[in-house]
Parts: C-alpha cells; structure tokens; sequence
C-alpha cells in the first residue's frame, strides 16, 4: 500500500492489504478455505504459501491491514485474543522474568497470568497503571513486560502511554498496549512509543459479534520475525472466513466508532444525572482522573461505559431489566451489551487484588437509535 497516496485511517481500513483479485478483479479478498497449496518444484512456493497453518492469503490480507491501521511493521492474527497474548509471553518471556500488568486488568488476561505463566515461572505484579511513580518502583531487574491496558476493563482506567514507554525503555523492557477498548480508530499506542499492541479483534475490529479473534501488532521487524516464527510453531492462527470476517468489520471500524462515541457520551450525560447512580466511569468527564491523558493520546473516548450503584442487589436488577441492552459479556458489537463484572466477565478475579466492585455494572454503547437506549436505561433503573 503506498501510504504516500493513502494516508487516512477510513481509507487503509478499506483498502491496505485489499488489492482487487489479480485474477477476477474480485474487490473483496476471497475467502482462501484452502490447508495446502501445490508447490513449484520441491521448495517452490508459489507466492509463499505452502501451509495455511504458516500463512493463508486471506489470513495475509488482514495481517497487511491491522498493520497498516496500527502504524506497526508486523500485523499477526491468531484464533483468539488471549492466544495472541499467550503467543507474546511465551516468545518474550522465559521462567524467571516478571511482568507488570493493571491492577484492573481484563479477567482473562488476569487468569493468563495467575493460572498459565506464573506455575511455567513467570512472575507479574499488579500496579496501578495511572500511576506512573508506582511503576516505575515496581521494575525490577528481571521485568521484561509491563502490560497496559487503556482504557481498562472494566474500570476505564487511563495510562499514559508515552511516559509508561519511557519507563520501559529504560528497564529494557518492551511496552505492550491492550488497545482492543480503544480500537487504532481512536488510539494508535505504536506511534507513542509503545513495541506491541494486543487485540481481542472480536471486539470492536470485528464488530459484529460475529467472529472470535486477536492480533499483535509490532513496531520492531525483528520483534515480527521472532512472533512470526512462534505463531506457526505454537498454531493457534485465524481461520480463513475468521480473517475474511474479522478484515469485513475493520472497513467499517472508523463510522461505527464515531457512533459508539456519540451515543456514549449521551448515555454518560444520562447516567450522571440519575439519582440511582453513585459514580460513572467514562475518560471522557472532566473529573475523570486519566481525562487530559486520554484526552492527549485519543480521538475520542471510546465506547464502553461503566458505573456504580448503591448495591450489588441494584447492579444486578439494572443488569436483568434492561430490554434493549441484552445481558451478554464481550463488548463492541453494533449492540448495545450489559453485564454485571463481578460475576460474569471479571468472576475470575474474584478474591484477587484485581477484584471489581460487586457495585459495578459495565455497558457497551451499541449504535442504536440513542432515544431507545435512553429509555430502556431509564426504566430499567426506575
């Protein structure tokens, strides 16, 4: 792609990786449901392809993009987005390292540690990330990772993404940046001095609760070819119609999160003014404490909204008397989604120090009619 001609998000998200079939003018990419591929002569590989485990065409054409978006040298995509996490420790890290991640991490990512890297000898420590001080005192000589999140899940917590690149760099360590809340529509933590980003591609790049995937994208080529080599050694790949599905969702990323963004923020005004909510959480209120962070390093400010009510016998009745909002975890489908984190996506931090307020109730912002959204919140919190 000749970014020299092609330098608008909207217009890499349609085009980067995306060239018209040579052979049929095809606009879209085909969906290559192929495992194998007739080699010219021993060796030969006709355009690189010998096993789709290793590389497939449409598995390419996503790669290219997520790239390209994300400002990276590199794009992987990979089955899920804790496998692409899984993939990054395990090429980064050895027993004996120690990684830094958010003291409200994604439970996920939370379980990934505790339960998978920590018995194979990883060490990590949850920091708050706001806290730029406090990470850097939490560094220490074998920390090869710290782990941001920003906004966070399900605590929209903001880090600094230039300052915390800093404090990695001169650990010697690498910065990776979880930008599946934010999307490379509103955030680009590569050009902030960041080495990874990480997504859950389902989420908002995908867009349509539709595929389950993840992607790492890097800055460093050699960082690339050392991912490259552990994603086909280690498998765990997109699909085909996974990636042709997921490369679909990114060409509309950039007008659906406009709309994710407008509706938010009238969901937020709504919320702030409703006498059954104690406290909302959105980095796009000026009393938010990472709001001129978020407001230095984002577009906009996303569309994931969380707030607090009196109980957790509140939280959970707002979350089974919405109509509209469906009651689901994952989030950044068209729909609007509701869901209680401590017992459903966060349940598995429970007892931890990343353990949510039983208080919490977290909303992905769909791209309804906002009217509708603002009277099913509102019945549902009367």
């Amino acid at each position: 792609m000749d970014n020299e001609v092609h330098q608008g998000f909207e217009t890499l998200a349609i085009h980067a990786g995306q060239e018209p079939d040579p052979t049929t003018g095809a606009v879209v990419p085909p969906i290559y449901q192929v495992s194998t591929y007739k080699q010219d002569g021993i060796g030969g590989l006709r355009g690189g392809y010998e096993y789709s485990r290793s590389a497939n065409p449409t598995r390419t054409a996503l790669e290219v993009c997520l790239a390209e978006v994300e400002g990276g040298t590199r794009g992987l995509a990979f089955a899920s987005g804790l496998a692409a996490e899984d993939t990054l420790l395990r090429t980064v890290c050895k027993p004996g390292d120690h990684v830094i991640i958010p003291d409200d991490a994604y439970g996920g990512t939370y379980r990934l540690f505790a339960k998978v890297a920590e018995p194979w000898g990883v060490a990590f420590d949850p920091v708050p990330l706001g806290d730029v001080d406090a990470v850097r005192a939490a560094v220490r000589p074998e920390t090869k990772l710290i782990w941001v999140e920003t906004p966070t899940n399900p605590l929209l917590g903001v880090a600094d993404i230039a300052a915390l690149a800093a404090v990695a760099h001169d650990a010697g360590a690498l910065l990776v940046v979880d930008n599946t809340f934010a999307s490379p529509y509103l955030q680009r933590p590569l050009t902030l001095g960041a080495d990874v980003v990480v997504h859950s591609t389902t989420k908002y790049i995908g867009g349509h609760s539709d595929v389950v995937g993840g992607a790492l994208i890097v800055a460093d080529a050699d960082l690339g070819e050392r991912l490259t080599y552990h994603q086909n050694a280690m498998g765990a790949v997109a699909g085909p119609f996974d990636a042709w599905l997921t490369l679909r969702g990114i060409k509309t990323l950039g007008v659906r999160m406009d709309r994710h963004c407008s509706n938010a923020e009238k969901v937020v005004e709504m919320l702030t003014r409703h006498p059954a909510v104690r406290e909302v959480l959105y980095p796009g209120l000026p009393e938010h404490p990472g709001h001129e962070v978020a407001a230095k390093q984002m577009r906009k400010f996303g569309g994931m909204v969380s707030f607090r009510m009196k109980s957790e016998e509140a939280a959970v009745a707002v979350c089974e008397r919405t109509r509209l909002f469906i009651l689901g975890e994952s989030l950044g489908g068209v729909e609007s989604l509701i869901e209680h984190p401590g017992r459903m996506t966060h349940a598995s931090a429970a007892g931890s120090p990343l353990e949510v307020p039983a208080d919490l109730v977290r909303l992905s912002v769909g791209i309804e009619d906002i009217d509708d959204l603002l009277r099913d919140l509102e019945q549902a919190l009367a």
